[in-house]
């Protein structure tokens, strides 16, 4: 009877704990970044304009928080920012994605060369 009221007890305990564990927090701090990429490609690229704003603005956001970025929204970015025209700021937002993922620097620099192959037609 002891042994059971003692397994019995030590179950619930352990069921309590788990309980009141801490949530687990993400990596990164995502934001809206998922609703906007889905937003982006859903509307076939239109409203480069509008998508930059929400993803600056949401940047701020996450960056206020401490949070870190998630890989690939820089490049996604650089992306926006050439399809409006602004190189400079494509060629910033591709540096910047090379930096927090050196990983990403042979594609970040495939972006790139592409870019400027289609510029150069």
């Amino acid at each position: 009877m002891k042994k059971y009221l003692a397994t019995s007890l030590a179950a619930g305990l352990a069921i309590m704990l788990t309980g009141c564990a801490n949530q687990h927090k993400s990596l990164y701090g995502w934001g809206n970044y998922q609703q906007q990429v889905y937003a982006h490609f859903k509307s076939e690229g239109d409203g480069n304009e509008q998508q930059i704003a929400a993803l600056e603005e949401s940047l701020q956001k996450i960056r206020a928080k401490g949070e870190a970025v998630p890989p690939g929204y820089h490049a996604h970015l650089g992306m926006l920012y050439a399809a409006i025209g602004k190189e400079d700021q494509l060629v910033q937002e591709l540096e910047t994605e090379k930096t927090l993922f050196p990983e990403s620097t042979p594609y970040m620099d495939f972006l790139m060369r592409n870019y400027k192959k289609g510029v150069a037609k």
